[in-house]
C-alpha cells in the first residue's frame, strides 16, 4: 500500500540547498553541513504547504517524523516539505537551526507559484525536539529583510498556523535536557533559556496551532504543551490541544501512512486542518 501511495504522489523531489553556496555559520561542507527541503506535492493539491522539522532531540532526524508526516499530509492535498535542519551532534547551536527553519519557510513561500501554493497557507510542524524548532518559529519570526540582494530573504518567515506533536517547548522546569544542551550547550546564558523557552514568547501576532500530546509521555512532559497553549489562550490566539492519556514518546503516525488506522491525532489535525481551508 506505501507504494501505491508514493505513486499517488505527484513528486518526490530531491533535496534542494536552502543555499546555493556555504550555509550561514557552516562548519564544512559535508552532508551534515548542508541544510535541505525534501518536496512531496501531491497530486491534487489544495493550495496548502507545510514544513516539517523532525524530531531528534537536536541531535538527530527521526525519519517516521519526516517522511511518514509528508506522505499522509499528501493524502489532505498538502504539500509537504521535510527539513534536514543542522545538529548540535555536529557542533551546531542556535540560531543556526532557527536560520535553518526561517529559510525554509522563506523558500517555500518564495517558490510558492511554481509549487501551486498559496502563500498565504504555509504552516510549520514539527515533533519533539522538532516540535521545539516549530515553535521557536511561530515564536521568534520576522518579516522579510527590505532591500535584501538575496529575494528569498526578502520574504516573511511568519507561519500562518503550527502543529506541534509533543513538542519540546521549555527550557525551564519541565525541559528536556538533552535537546537543550545540543542546541545551547550544558552552560547557557540564563537570557537565552528564558529565550528560548517559547511559551514566553507568545504574543498576540503567533500564529494558530494544533497541538498533541500524551499525558504519560516520559521523555517530555505534557506540561510543555500545556504551558505553550496556555499562553496562547492568554493572547486569544487560536489553539486546539490535544492530550491522551498514554503513549510512548515519538509515537509519530502510529503506523504506515496510507494506514487507515493511524493515531487518533490524524483524524483530529485533518479535521481542524480542513475547518481553517488548509486541506481537501
Amino acid at each position: 500500500m506505501l507504494m501505491a501511495l508514493v505513486a499517488a504522489t505527484l513528486c518526490v523531489s530531491d533535496s534542494l540547498r536552502l543555499w546555493t553556496g556555504d550555509a550561514p555559520g557552516a562548519l564544512g561542507q559535508a552532508d551534515q553541513d548542508i541544510p535541505t527541503l525534501t518536496p512531496y506535492l501531491p497530486k491534487q493539491p489544495c493550495g496548502t504547504a507545510i514544513v516539517i522539522c523532525p524530531g531528534g532531540g537536536y541531535g538527530m532526524l527521526a525519519d517516521h517524523e519526516g517522511r511518514d508526516y509528508a506522505l499522509w499530509l499528501n493524502r489532505l492535498g498538502i504539500s509537504a516539505f521535510v527539513l534536514k535542519y543542522r545538529l548540535g551532534s555536529h557542533g551546531y547551536r542556535h540560531p543556526v537551526m532557527l536560520q535553518d527553519a526561517s529559510r525554509a519557510l522563506r523558500t517555500v513561500r518564495y517558490r510558492a507559484k511554481e509549487w501551486g501554493i498559496d502563500p498565504a497557507k504555509i504552516g510549520i510542524m514539527g515533533s519533539s525536539a522538532g516540535g521545539h524548532l516549530a515553535s521557536t518559529l511561530l515564536t521568534h519570526f520576522e518579516a522579510g529583510a527590505v532591500g535584501s540582494s538575496d529575494p528569498i530573504e526578502g520574504v516573511s518567515s511568519r507561519p500562518n498556523f503550527g502543529v506541534l506533536c509533543y513538542a519540546v517547548i521549555s527550557f525551564g522546569k519541565y525541559a528536556h535536557v538533552g535537546s537543550r544542551e545540543n542546541l545551547i550547550g550544558k552552560n547557557p546564558d540564563p537570557k537565552l533559556v528564558e529565550d528560548l523557552s517559547n511559551e514566553l514568547r507568545v504574543t498576540a501576532s503567533t500564529p494558530p496551532c494544533f497541538i498533541w500530546s500524551t499525558a504519560d509521555d516520559g521523555a517530555v512532559p505534557v506540561e510543555n504543551s500545556l504551558l505553550f497553549a496556555s499562553a496562547l489562550r492568554q493572547h486569544k490566539v487560536a489553539v486546539e490541544l490535544h492530550v491522551y492519556e498514554s503513549g510512548p514518546h515519538g509515537i509519530g503516525l502510529q503506523g504506515p501512512p496510507d494506514s487507515d488506522k493511524l493515531h487518533p491525532w490524524t483524524v483530529e489535525l485533518a479535521r481542524w486542518l480542513k475547518s481553517h481551508d488548509w486541506a481537501n
